[in-house]
């Protein structure tokens, strides 16, 4: 992503470096503080375009607040109103954009629709969220542990584990990766039928081997939460999976976070969740509320990750 001798992307979590990543979390913890180095206006006269296929809350606002704070312009466009929607193919809508816009960020359905923009765009395009992954959510994640750990940088994460409970979704798919890339250790649970996909895991455990950490998929989720640093989990029917959502909720009801994992875990484990939550199902009012709670803090990085996403996509230096 951050070769400055070409166009960078961001589709994947796995597209980083831990050098890179460690980066971004510096630049973003300046951005938080008010600290950042350079203009006040950095991305001034930049335009970030933003598709939307699916709906959001923290995404649009964060990314349109992002731009407006560095100086940009933030371009909201509903896909229902696009030409694409009438059959315009993606590669041409990528190659129109690149003529007007300066970033393309995604919210798709399609993994793969992601990556055909990218190929064909001659700006940067970030993967907003597609079925497979979701990498500003993680980086917002990992960057709210090293926060609450106090850690200095993105390297001080190696060692601490991650519990996550529920769908092996794309929000898993990235924790995974990340996870891998830091030298972390997480266990995921998840209902058979429901875990990861195998090709994040493989791909997890290939990055884990190189950087110490490890990938542990454990269907029982006492075992995957005892020991945890922190323990996460998301909607148990995703955008899309929404018909299933009452068979999901008698599969996956062992894989609430409620206070009985949270009180197998180390006695100082947070609790997580991307939002938004299905109170009362995946997580109990009692630990989102909780004291042990850092879900808003998690939401909160995601304008200033983005923020340094942007700065390392679209600045000059």
């Amino acid at each position: 992503m951050m070769n400055n001798d070409k166009k960078r992307d961001l589709i994947s979590i796995a597209d980083l470096s831990q050098e890179e990543i460690s980066g971004l979390f510096a630049e973003a913890a300046a951005l938080k503080a008010g600290k950042a180095a350079g203009p006040d206006r950095p991305l001034a006269g930049k335009t970030l375009a933003m598709i939307f296929q699916k709906p959001s809350t923290r995404t649009i606002v964060s990314f349109s607040v992002g731009m407006v704070q560095l100086g940009g312009h933030p371009l909201v466009l509903n896909y229902q109103e696009l030409q694409m929607k009438r059959g315009e193919s993606i590669a041409d809508t990528a190659r129109t954009l690149s003529l007007y816009a300066d970033a393309v960020m995604v919210r798709a359905n399609r993994h793969e629709d992601v990556c055909e923009l990218a190929r064909h765009a001659s700006i940067p395009v970030i993967n907003g969220l597609s079925d497979k992954e979701h990498p500003c959510q993680a980086l917002a994640d990992f960057l709210a542990i090293q926060e609450h750990k106090k850690l200095k940088s993105a390297a001080g994460l190696r060692g601490v584990k991650l519990a996550y409970l529920g769908d092996g979704n794309n929000v898993a798919h990235s924790l995974i990766l990340g996870a891998a890339i830091l030298g972390m250790e997480i266990a995921v649970s998840s209902p058979k039928r429901y875990e990861p996909e195998k090709e994040f895991i493989e791909k997890g455990n290939a990055l884990a081997a190189k950087s110490g950490g490890k990938i542990i998929i454990e269907p029982d989720p006492e075992a995957a939460v005892r020991g945890a640093d922190a323990l996460y989990t998301d909607v148990w029917a995703s955008m899309g999976k929404e018909d299933e959502r009452e068979h999901r909720k008698q599969v996956f009801g062992p894989y609430q976070l409620n206070a009985g994992l949270l009180a197998l875990a180390k006695p100082d484990a947070v609790v997580m969740h991307c939002l938004p939550a299905h109170r009362g199902e995946e997580i109990t009012d009692e630990v989102l509320d909780g004291p042990r709670s850092i879900v808003f803090p998690q939401a909160a990085n995601r304008l200033h990750v983005q923020k340094a996403i942007l700065l390392r996509l679209l600045s000059k230096n």
